[in-house]
């Protein structure tokens, strides 16, 4: 509930705040549409050069190691890109590594 008092009219109660300080965890259409935004050329498909840059500005650790790994998770027409229809399998993919925001 907030709180209205004569000394701070914006003030938040305690109760409404965040408990522990630091990094959000992102969410699965947040995540969906952050890969997405990697697709350079608007193909509608992401290369395994497009998953790197992906992965690493969510702070992946090895980022080109893990787009292979998305790529050989979600490809499954084997075509060598992820294509809108299999965004779900990489998203998924991608949620088990608890990306943050923040």
């Amino acid at each position: 509930m907030p709180c209205f008092n004569q000394s701070s009219p914006k003030c938040i109660s305690s109760t409404c705040r965040r408990k522990t300080p630091g990094p959000v965890p992102i969410i699965e259409a947040q995540l969906k549409a952050a890969f997405k935004s990697f697709d350079v050329n608007k193909d509608g498909r992401l290369s395994k050069e497009e998953l790197r840059d992906a992965f690493a500005s969510l702070g992946a650790y090895i980022p080109r190691w893990r787009a292979r790994r998305g790529l050989s998770v979600a490809d499954g027409n084997g075509d060598g890109y992820v294509s809108d229809d299999e965004l779900d399998d990489l998203v998924k993919y991608a949620m088990k590594y608890g990306y943050t925001i923040g």
